[in-house]
């Protein structure tokens, strides 16, 4: 009941690995309240930090401790009764600063206590010592003095004397006792915190095993994540080349497209100047019942026969002629007809791959 709560501050709390004594072992999994606490009845200073219902730091300071800052926002300090050191990680510098000055402050009053206590035991023997000293003088003194009547003549001032130092061994013996039963309960509040302590380090012990367990399955997991990452890194290379690989295929269908559209153009010309053969086609034959009419009047009509051969000779050429051109013409809309299927062909084959 007469220890209360002096300061208290958030950080995250470590213990030094007991089998290393290098590495850091995490007692919080977060940040926990941390506090210092004085007893009044003991005249003692403790730091104390539960998370939950597990006490993970119970400090007792003496004066030979001293808080070291290890970082900006990171302190240690030894603990020699609990066999360990305990690490603190604040969120900012200025709470670790706040916490050393306490702890200073803190350690600066329980050497003070520690000096008042020396001296209080220092003078309760010193009491006892020269009541111890006075004692035999005065039977020294009875003794020497002889006779009833001596003593009761000039024994009054021994009498108070020894009466007063009596009453000085009284209040120191019940000092002592008191002392006896103090040291007593601070002993068997030790052999508590000790055993609660114990309780703790095996748990903690425990969380240790259980924490490199989960850090082997983190680890496994970590690595099949890589594996899965490397992976994914392939297909997303293999990704990236099918896409520019599609790009160019666009690009080569926007180009093919455009020579379609060239050609489907030419072929509408050609397509115009054929229907101009059925008009060529029925001009010969109009020139040929020509001819043969006038190879019937030839008979009849000599005279007009020069005229007539030059007629049908002109007739005849221009035929020749107009047959030449629209076999060539033919040829050349065959050959265009030809090349039109061939890359029809191409481009639904290269449709299909795409």
């Amino acid at each position: 009941m007469g220890e209360q709560p002096i300061f208290t501050t958030r950080a995250h709390v470590f213990q030094i690995d007991p089998a290393t004594k290098k590495n850091w072992v995490p007692a919080s999994k977060q940040a926990v309240t941390v506090s210092y606490f004085y007893d009044s009845t003991r005249n003692s200073y403790r730091i104390i930090s539960v998370d939950g219902t597990k006490v993970i730091i119970n400090s007792t300071i003496t004066p030979n401790m001293t808080f070291t800052k290890t970082s900006q926002k990171f302190g240690q300090w030894a603990d020699s009764r609990a066999n360990t050191v305990f690490g603190l990680g604040f969120a900012s510098e200025q709470q670790l600063s706040k916490f050393a000055e306490k702890f200073q402050e803190v350690k600066e009053a329980a050497r003070l206590a520690r000096d008042k206590s020396q001296e209080k035991i220092e003078t309760s023997s010193n009491h006892s010592q020269e009541s111890g000293r006075d004692t035999p003088s005065s039977t020294r003194a009875s003794s020497v003095n002889g006779t009833d009547d001596e003593k009761a003549s000039h024994g009054g001032p021994t009498d108070e004397l020894l009466k007063n130092e009596n009453d000085k061994l009284k209040t120191a013996l019940a000092q002592s006792s008191m002392n006896v039963k103090k040291w007593e309960t601070e002993l068997q509040t030790l052999r508590e915190s000790n055993a609660r302590l114990s309780v703790a380090l095996q748990e903690s012990s425990a969380s240790v095993e259980q924490w490199k367990l989960q850090f082997l399955e983190c680890k496994e997991e970590n690595d099949q994540l890589r594996n899965k990452i490397e992976e994914l890194e392939v297909q997303c290379i293999e990704i990236n080349k099918e896409k520019e690989r599609n790009a160019d295929l666009s690009i080569r269908l926007q180009e093919l497209e455009a020579e379609l559209q060239e050609k489907e153009l030419e072929l509408e010309d050609l397509r115009k100047r054929g229907e101009v053969v059925p008009q060529l086609m029925s001009e010969c034959e109009s020139v040929t019942e020509k001819l043969q009419a006038a190879e019937k009047k030839n008979k009849d009509l000599e005279e007009k026969v020069r005229t007539l051969r030059m007629d049908f000779e002109e007739s005849k050429h221009r035929q020749g002629h107009l047959k030449t051109e629209l076999k060539h013409f033919l040829d050349i809309l065959d050959g265009k007809i030809d090349e039109l299927h061939e890359f029809r062909q191409g481009l639904s084959k290269l449709g299909v791959d795409n």
